[in-house]
């Protein structure tokens, strides 16, 4: 009955935490949906999903949150991401490979969200595997892709993810309203994923940052 009531006024504690929107958690039907997806209900107590079924999944690196990094405005962090596996000129080795066909410039993919970025990598993740190779490039510097300890890439993309936060008021109110909730992913990533690929850790990571800034 008193969760009844605290879902019915649009709030749910979470053990003696602060109350969030009960729509984070609000269940969803999973007959018909894709196979990849991790829904709201699946929350174990104290974590909340990253779920791009409400207003969290702005938080997600698909949401269309244009930021500007390094001089370059890119329009989702799906973009940035996926236009690193992209020829960055014509001398690149990605270019002048025999036999590659890239549909898209690096330029179009930075301009991407969602799941049109997403496609876009994938198709890359196709001539990148034709070539034998494992790395991306930002402004000319290679970087393992698939690493195993945070390296080059990772560092980037927390970068990157901290542009995006800073440059998205709302961005920044949804991470920060998440209070102590751990953050965990709408999706499934296998086993391990390379620390680069764990966003929400990295929101959390950056949580924390501006919490102590703000202290």
């Amino acid at each position: 009955m008193l969760l009844t009531l605290a879902v019915a006024a649009g709030l749910v504690s979470c053990r003696t935490g602060p109350a969030y929107p009960a729509e984070w958690w609000q269940p969803v039907p999973t007959n018909g949906a894709p196979s990849w997806e991790i829904f709201p209900q699946e929350a174990k107590p104290g974590e909340v999903i990253l779920s791009k079924r409400n207003e969290l999944g702005l938080l997600s690196n698909f949401a269309p949150t244009p930021f500007v990094f390094h001089g370059q405005r890119y329009a989702s962090m799906e973009g940035f991401w996926q236009m690193m596996k992209f020829p960055e000129d014509a001398q690149d080795p990605r270019a002048t490979f025999p036999g590659l066909q890239w549909i898209y410039t690096r330029e179009q993919v930075s301009r991407m969200s969602s799941f049109v970025a997403k496609r876009a990598g994938d198709l890359a993740n196709t001539n990148m595997a034709k070539m034998g190779i494992d790395w991306v490039t930002f402004e000319g510097r290679r970087m393992e892709y698939h690493s195993a300890a945070p390296g080059a890439h990772y560092q980037l993309i927390l970068e990157a993810t901290r542009a995006k936060v800073a440059q998205n008021p709302n961005v920044k109110r949804i991470l920060l309203a998440t209070g102590n909730l751990v953050l965990k992913p709408d999706h499934n990533q296998g086993a391990n994923p390379p620390p680069a690929w764990r966003y929400y850790d990295i929101l959390m990571q950056i949580r924390t940052e501006l919490r102590r800034s703000e202290n």
